[in-house]
């Protein structure tokens, strides 16, 4: 990294960086009450942030990270069942 620049992402920290940024936001626009915390776009924004996350792990392997949004990626996954069966009612 000797070309002067600061820092170098390859595409896999950039998909990292989108992930942690949607999963922050949703958390953000929750407490700032702008969205459900048991609606569908605050666990779609979870989900694939923690997706996106998941996928920045091809660089870096780090087994708790991957354990850590996995569980993130099921828990968002039954948030957005269960609020599609509600739905159905």
């Amino acid at each position: 990294m000797d070309d002067g620049a600061l820092i170098s992402l390859h595409w896999y920290d950039v998909v990292g960086l989108g992930g942690s940024f949607a999963i922050l936001l949703a958390f953000y626009l929750a407490q700032s009450r702008r969205l459900s915390a048991t609606g569908i776009p605050y666990q779609l924004l979870n989900l694939l942030g923690a997706a996106a996350v998941l996928v920045s792990l091809v660089g870096t392997f780090n087994l708790s990270v991957a354990l850590l949004e996995s569980a993130w990626i099921a828990v968002s996954a039954y948030g957005i069942a269960r609020s599609l069966r509600e739905r159905g009612r």
